[in-house]
């Protein structure tokens, strides 16, 4: 069944960026459930069922917000290499994030040192610029992930607090709208 929710597709030289499929679930279970995806996120593997809801809102994002995440998919091979997008996850931090898409990533253990997710986050950050109308987008990461916080600095994401989420640590960082 197609969904009903324009969602684009991006390309990169490696990567298609596309939307969520209910036939997507099997991969993205795997993924969420492999504890050194999750370690420096939730700090525990999630469940098949807290997957699917992760999916349903994420096409719930797009329908609302008008941005969302996307599968990130090998171009040469379609296969699943794990997910990127946007997000307002009313998150109680402060300073509040409220109202500011926050970009996220998780990749497949398989292809993690690839450089996917930064092909991956600057795309849809790209596409952000050209089309959402905000000034900034954050980001939140456990200060422990540095290969998510070089993600983010590759990306033009600056630290601007340290706090505790989810009873984890977290560095949040800010990047200003790169206008086209």
């Amino acid at each position: 069944m197609e969904s009903m929710i324009s969602i684009p597709v991006i390309m990169t030289s490696r990567l298609r960026l596309r939307g969520h499929r209910r036939e997507d679930l099997a991969d993205c279970a795997a993924m969420w459930a492999d504890p050194g995806v999750t370690r420096f996120i939730t700090g525990k593997p999630s469940t098949e069922q807290q997957t699917w809801s992760r999916l349903l809102a994420y096409l719930g994002h797009w329908e609302t917000m008008g941005f969302g995440y996307f599968v990130i998919e090998e171009r040469a091979s379609g296969r699943f290499a794990g997910e990127v997008g946007l997000a307002d996850f009313k998150r109680d931090l402060a300073p509040s994030m409220r109202g500011t898409p926050e970009l996220g990533f998780a990749l497949a253990p398989r292809v993690h040192g690839s450089g996917y997710a930064t092909e991956a986050a600057r795309a849809v950050l790209e596409w952000a610029d050209a089309y959402l109308d905000c000034e900034r987008t954050g980001c939140i990461v456990n200060p422990q992930n540095v290969a998510s916080l070089r993600v983010a600095e590759k990306c033009g994401y600056v630290p601007l607090e340290h706090g505790v989420y989810n009873e984890q640590p977290i560095t949040l960082l800010t990047r200003a709208r790169h206008r086209p």
